[in-house]
């Protein structure tokens, strides 16, 4: 279904930029003709398979986190579609087995425990911990003290290094230095270097922020490519904000303006439903319509009935009015995947503006969705 005039549609809403996607793919592009490393999409930041059709065409495949993200990449992505899970059950294994390239495990016992359902279908990889990250937030930093994630080197025995294909390292969060994360390639390659001689692939997880203003994506094509001849490995990097960022603006209407102490916009949205890494990570939102110069303060609350609700403090050059439509800016990552529906808030519909200037509706939501999530039956 496609739509003619945004000023028709009901707020609250995700508008997808075609043409800003693809600026970021093509980034994504330069730096695989570099360096010769493959990218897979990070489905647990984005999985919008609605706009797949523009992603493919640049992208090798698929990551994921959970089962239902393996077949949604299996069968809306395609090319290689890896699977990961901190903790799989036997189930999980033999549900993803045959539709993955490459199934990763978080730890040995978990290798050991499902491995024989894996052999002679999938490539086999084990995640490993370095001890070195780099992360804004010790919440996202998976080499935090008393991680779970992956296997720390002084724990690992070398012998299985004889039996997997692959190993997958993450250890960046919206990194945006280039030579930070050569600094955390050179410690990998001193501390692990003799067991990926061994392999055939490596992954270096997501985080990696390519796509930045003014990233300094030769040199690190550059040091991917030594680091993969170094060791005779396909390198991978798993994008997610890479790929999206700065593609999409979760639009909203001012519903009520209030003041006590300051004045609030409440607007039809919550960072508790709609936007959740804001409140999560206590990172304010960024709205197209305010000013840095502007003499109008306002924070921009949520409808929700959490008292600490709220997208932001800022400053507008004008008074905000009932009504107003507000854009909040970069809006893709962690949003789609994390909504719900937390109060019976009306769920944001999701719309792309293709690169023709029209409008494609790709989902909306309504009450027997919200009814549905919480019961299919009732017991008499």
């Amino acid at each position: 279904m496609t739509v003619n005039n945004k000023e028709q549609l009901k707020t609250p809403y995700f508008m997808i930029n075609e043409d800003k996607l693809i600026q970021n793919l093509e980034k994504a592009k330069q730096l695989k003709e570099l360096s010769g490393v493959k990218l897979v999409l990070a489905l647990k930041c984005f999985s919008t398979w609605g706009v797949f059709d523009i992603i493919k065409p640049y992208l090798d495949g698929t990551t994921s986190s959970g089962p239902f993200e393996v077949k949604l990449g299996y069968e809306t992505f395609g090319g290689e579609t890896h699977a990961y899970s901190v903790g799989y059950s036997e189930d999980d294994v033999k549900e993803v087995a045959d539709i993955c390239d490459k199934l990763i495990f978080n730890s040995q016992t978990q290798l050991a425990a499902h491995r024989h359902l894996v052999e002679g279908k999938a490539s086999m990889g084990l995640r490993l911990n370095p001890g070195v990250s780099y992360a804004g937030q010790d919440l996202a930093n998976p080499a935090r003290q008393f991680s779970r994630l992956g296997v720390q080197a002084d724990h690992i025995d070398p012998t299985v290094f004889d039996s997997i294909d692959g190993v997958m390292f993450h250890m960046n969060c919206e990194n945006k230095d280039a030579d930070a994360f050569i600094e955390l390639l050179d410690a990998i390659s001193e501390q692990f270097g003799e067991h990926l001689n061994k392999l055939d692939w490596v992954s270096l997880g997501g985080g990696v922020f390519f796509t930045w203003p003014d990233y300094a994506l030769e040199k690190l094509a550059a040091a991917l490519k030594a680091f993969s001849e170094k060791h005779d490995v396909q390198l991978y990097l798993e994008p997610g904000e890479a790929i999206i960022t700065k593609t999409t603006d979760l639009v909203v209407t001012v519903v009520d303006v209030v003041e006590n102490g300051m004045k609030t916009a409440i607007v039809d949205s919550a960072t508790e439903a709609h936007r959740l890494d804001t409140l999560i990570y206590n990172e304010p939102a960024s709205i197209a319509e305010a000013s840095d110069k502007g003499e109008h303060e306002y924070v921009i609350g949520s409808c929700s009935c959490l008292a600490g609700d709220q997208f932001c403090v800022t400053q507008f050059d004008e008074p905000l009015k009932i009504g107003q439509r507000l854009h909040i800016l970069d809006s893709a990552g962690y949003t789609m995947v994390k909504l719900n529906w937390f109060n019976g808030l009306k769920m944001p519909s999701i719309y792309c503006e293709r690169s023709t200037g029209e409008i494609q509706k790709l989902n909306e939501f309504g009450y027997d969705d919200f009814k549905r999530s919480l019961s299919q039956w009732s017991v008499k």
